[in-house]
Order: structure tokens, then C-alpha cells, then sequence
């Protein structure tokens, strides 16, 4: 029964990672562009844990740790940079 759950959502977050893309491609203005660039990392962390669920491997969890981290230090530094045109003050 988990593993068809596992394999459900895993197509629908495969689905959202699509519409991410295209809405990172043809986003009308910047702002949309890396607000599609922060769902799009969030939902490839989603996809990484369920491929550790599926796996039971905790090395996995890490990985999608470590995306979280990076994710969130790229789009703040991005935001600085398109608020004040220079990341280091």
C-alpha cells in the first residue's frame, strides 16, 4: 500500500516540477521567475524523500537537508541582489 502511494505522489510532484519549469521559462516578470526557482527546489526536496522513503536509506534525507539549505541561501541572496543591486554591503 505505500509503495503505490509513494509511486502516486511521486508522479504528481513530477507533474508540479513540469508546471514549475514552464512557469520558470515564461514567467512574465523576474519576481515570478524565482518564486517558480523556490517551488521548484522545494518540490525536488519533496521527490528526494519519497525516493528515501522508498529506499530506507536516511542518506537521502541529508541530500534533500543540504538542498534546503542551499535553496534558501540562493534565493535570499537573489532577492538582496534585485532589492539593492549588491549582495555583499
Amino acid at each position: 500500500m505505500l509503495s503505490t502511494t509513494i509511486t502516486i505522489v511521486s508522479v504528481m510532484i513530477c507533474i508540479a516540477l513540469v508546471m514549475n519549469l514552464i512557469r520558470l521559462l515564461t514567467g512574465p516578470d523576474l519576481s515570478d521567475r524565482i518564486l517558480a526557482l523556490d517551488t521548484l527546489y522545494i518540490n525536488s526536496i519533496g521527490l528526494i524523500l519519497l525516493f528515501g522513503l522508498s529506499k530506507g536509506s536516511a542518506l537521502y534525507f541529508e541530500a534533500a537537508l543540504l538542498i534546503a539549505m542551499l535553496g534558501f541561501v540562493s534565493t535570499a541572496a537573489l532577492c538582496k541582489y534585485l532589492l539593492r543591486g549588491d549582495i555583499i554591503e
